[in-house]
């Protein structure tokens, strides 16, 4: 199974916007791009949500079938590890292996001896065509990669097998995960991290490598873009290089995961796929539901009460539902809205405080972060919230589709 140049992780919380999704894509083929969609769960997601991924293949069988899709589309066991793989195995047909929690412990030393032999020839000056300066290679770098990265390549080797003790080699897509690492991977770490996994045997289709800035749910990137542009060229060369010097997959591109509503970077990031002629797997998740809250927000009435309910609510459990998503939001509690004050709202003033429009002054990226992990308690509600979405479907799919289409395929894939 070889991935498309293109493809996209959607997440859907509840299982209800996949066909709404699709016609996002399909807007985009008609533009002349083709991508396809990679449905994206964690395991975390479906134990707060009640699911479990063969309720996530059901739902994205129904969404393909409703919207019409003939091309190729892909379940993703997303970031799972080997004690939480089992589940995914039967319906996932993409798996995402996250090793960011064995990153820094120290591998076997014969390990790291054989690998510190087979790099020994990379040792000097490390010239890759596209990058902006050559690499220097020498016993610290080695050493470094060795010491920090090689035992979590060794885990997702033994991840990548136990996949394909139940499933045919080449059946499914496997991507590595580091992008919840505390520190960035710099390109020359990048291009030795992709030799321990062709050493290991992991036929690596996309990985997700953390980048230098801040990646938050739902916002804007936070950091220094031309910093970020120069590194993702580099990753760009790196790829490359290593496809023809590791025998990796042709296939093989870079993942950006927390990918939605980087506004700021996706022209950066059109231009140098385009530049290396470049595949891309942007991953995005949780702004779904938000566009479903919005979407309830903005039809007033119960809908709009609902919407102020599980905002009440999630205020006053702030700890435990930010706790999960430390690394990933960077709330500023006193900025967010009294719920008194937010009980007097309007549907538009609800609307615009949530909405990711930087020109609106009454957006609120505190709100919005704080609105991202806070669908715990729409899960709570059960079918309570179901009906809800149900009885306003016209409107938030309108808005599933826009916001997926105009203001992330359009400028990151269609231009």
């Amino acid at each position: 199974m070889i991935l498309e140049k293109y493809s996209i992780g959607i997440g859907d919380r509840f299982g209800m916007e996949g066909a709404a999704q699709v016609r996002a894509l399909q807007k985009a083929a008609r533009d002349g791009v083709s991508l396809v969609p990679v449905w994206n769960k964690s395991n975390r997601e479906h134990s707060i949500i009640g699911t479990n991924p063969n309720d996530t293949l059901l739902a994205a069988m129904a969404a393909v079938k409703a919207a019409s899709w003939t091309k190729p589309f892909y379940l993703d066991a997303d970031h799972i590890g080997l004690a939480t793989l089992d589940k995914f195995i039967e319906p996932c047909n993409f798996f995402t292996i996250d090793v960011a929690d064995v990153i820094g412990r120290p591998a076997d030393q014969s390990a790291a001896d054989a690998f510190l032999n087979a790099m020994h020839q990379f040792r000097g000056t490390l010239v890759i065509p596209g990058m902006h300066k050559p690499i220097t290679v020498d016993d610290v770098l080695l050493n470094s990669i060795a010491r920090t990265y090689l035992l979590a390549v060794t885990e997702a080797g033994k991840v990548y097998r136990r996949i394909i003790a139940h499933k045919p080699e080449g059946s499914f897509v496997a991507e590595m995960s580091l992008d919840e690492a505390d520190v960035p991977q710099s390109p020359a770490k990048l291009f030795f991290i992709l030799a321990a996994v062709a050493r290991e045997g992991i036929p690596l289709q996309t990985i997700a490598p953390k980048f230098t800035g801040d990646f938050l749910k739902g916002i804007d990137y936070v950091g220094d873009t031309a910093r970020f542009e120069t590194e993702f060229r580099d990753h760009l060369a790196v790829v490359g290089r290593a496809i023809s010097e590791f025998g990796l997959p042709a296939s093989l591109k870079l993942s950006v995961h927390t990918g939605s509503d980087k506004f700021s970077l996706y022209p950066l990031i059109r231009r140098a796929i385009l530049d290396f002629d470049a595949g891309l797997h942007l991953k995005t998740a949780g702004t779904t539901w938000l566009e479903e809250v919005i979407g309830l927000a903005g039809a007033g009435g119960d809908a709009l009460l609902l919407a102020k309910e599980v905002y009440a609510i999630a205020l006053t459990r702030y700890d435990e539902l930010c706790k999960p998503y430390a690394t990933v939001v960077r709330i500023d509690r006193s900025q967010l809205p009294d719920p008194a004050d937010v009980q007097r709202w309007t549907s538009a003033q609800f609307v615009e405080a949530l909405r990711h429009d930087r020109a609106c002054p009454c957006y609120n990226i505190h709100f919005r972060q704080f609105m991202h992990v806070s669908f715990r308690i729409a899960a709570e509600m059960g079918e309570r919230y179901l009906k809800m979405l149900r009885e306003h479907r016209s409107t938030i799919e309108h808005n599933v589709t826009t916001n997926l289409y105009d203001r992330h395929l359009k400028p990151l894939f269609v231009g």
